[in-house]
């Protein structure tokens, strides 16, 4: 008696065909190589995007800052609590409402993400170095489109614009 064996399932279910998971693989890629490139200074990448918000957006309230990168409120003060104690940011309450926790770079969190740039660059470029140089303008551009089209559906807001 022949064993059966498994049907192949049509083109259209295998994983390439589906957009959530190659955009899984892609950030776990990303990930990886920010990883690599950003070893050296033991930040994640939420934890670099707060810092980046926080160094142009100074005394940013923390529920604005989760807008500004897409985090719940939830993480966001969790992560600026963590990023307090290795004294990358300092936080104190607003004048006007002692609820409202207000964000700031150090001078040592300031330092530190200039130094990082460049390799958080790095990651950057590595992740859509496969593209044709003159294809990953409209890539970034399609996948902000994306992005944007779909924000509301997002567990945490991100701010548009």
């Amino acid at each position: 008696m022949a064993t059966p064996q498994a049907e192949t399932p049509p083109d259209g279910f295998a994983l390439r065909h589906r957009p959530g998971f190659l955009i899984r693989r892609m950030h776990q890629i990303h990930l990886a190589l920010f990883a690599e490139e950003c070893a050296a200074f033991d930040l994640t990448p939420v934890q670099f995007s707060i810092m980046t918000v926080a160094a142009t957006q100074p005394d940013l309230d923390q529920v604005k800052l989760a807008q500004e990168v897409g985090v719940d409120r939830a993480t966001m003060a969790n992560v600026v609590a963590r990023l307090e104690t290795k004294g990358m940011v300092r936080r104190r309450h607003a004048a006007k409402d002692k609820r409202v926790r207000l964000v700031a770079l150090t001078p040592q969190g300031a330092a530190l993400l200039d130094r990082m740039r460049p390799a958080a660059q790095r990651a950057h470029d590595r992740t859509i170095a496969a593209l044709p140089a003159a294809d990953r303008d409209l890539f970034m551009a399609l996948l902000t489109r994306l992005v944007d089209a779909q924000n509301d559906f997002g567990r945490a807001p991100l701010r548009l614009g």
